[in-house]
């Protein structure tokens, strides 16, 4: 040592025969440096003196013996851990304590390994599969059935509907007619194609019609106004020797008095009241 070496740098008593630490290239003796230097421990509050190992995190400091999950007590020197709150935890307490459970297998998803959330649960990567065809879902399209998770190929072989028109998958909503799916786009008049859904319809022969076409095509004509009688709504009409009438149709044709449940007589095409058809 040189002289200047030979003293403590701080309040320059002799080192000679003394144990001493040295800092940026000045000695201190071991009082002097524990007093200015050492870190107090964040376990036991005492100072970690100058030949002790100093463990630091996050600008904190422990004794090696003092560096411990708050949980168990273990070491936690060279071993993986975690903080929550400030606190020190091992993996596995850390896990117990915070950790997400999976849904699927219900064990804990631990720190660092990859965590799927899906409708406010989490699974592992490996248990975030499609419950058919048993391969990963990962980020990709899927749907839901009694609480199970689908691929979408694997949901539309299994389950979904195919149209009766189509015959390709109904993915949402649809029409049932005649106890068969179709698309709203697919359920359109058997006449002029105009979509059915949402709309008034009359059906024949296990088709659908809308109004209008089913009126042109197969309803019969009043022998009164000629217009068609559908009866749809529950519209009353008569029927007489092959001919039809709108019920405000069927009225003397004399005297315009409804025949309704009157008694009536036909005088050539004409139907008349008793009164009339008497006189």
């Amino acid at each position: 040592m040189t002289s200047n070496q030979t003293d403590c740098h701080y309040c320059l008593q002799s080192l000679r025969g003394r144990k001493y630490a040295l800092r940026e290239e000045n000695a201190y003796c071991v009082t002097c440096y524990d007093s200015l230097f050492a870190n107090p421990c964040e376990e036991c509050k005492q100072p970690i003196e100058w030949d002790s190992k100093d463990l630091a995190y996050k600008g904190r400091h422990w004794h090696e013996g003092c560096f411990k999950c708050a949980k168990c007590s273990c070491s936690l020197v060279e071993k993986p851990f975690a903080a929550k709150d400030e606190v020190l935890l091992c993996t596995e307490c850390y896990s117990d304590e915070y950790s997400s459970k999976c849904f699927h297998c219900r064990k804990t998803i631990m720190p660092g390994s990859r965590k799927m959330e899906f409708k406010g649960s989490s699974w592992h990567e490996s248990c975030f599969v499609c419950q058919y065809c048993r391969q990963p879902l990962g980020t990709k399209p899927l749907i839901t059935k009694d609480n199970e998770n689908y691929c979408v190929p694997c949901f539309e072989k299994q389950f979904a509907h195919h149209c009766y028109s189509c015959k390709k998958v109904i993915t949402s909503g649809g029409v049932t007619y005649h106890d068969q799916p179709w698309h709203k786009e697919c359920f359109v008049c058997a006449g002029c194609k105009t979509q059915l859904s949402g709309q008034r319809f009359i059906s024949k022969d296990e088709y659908p019609y809308c109004v209008d076409c089913f009126s042109k095509l197969y309803a019969k004509k009043c022998a009164a106004c000629k217009k068609p009688i559908t009866a749809l709504g529950g519209a009353k009409f008569i029927s007489f020797e092959e001919r039809q009438w709108h019920g405000e149709c069927f009225n003397c044709a004399k005297c315009s008095v409804s025949l309704v449940g009157q008694g009536f007589l036909t005088r050539q095409d004409d139907v008349l009241c008793h009164e009339c058809g008497s006189a």
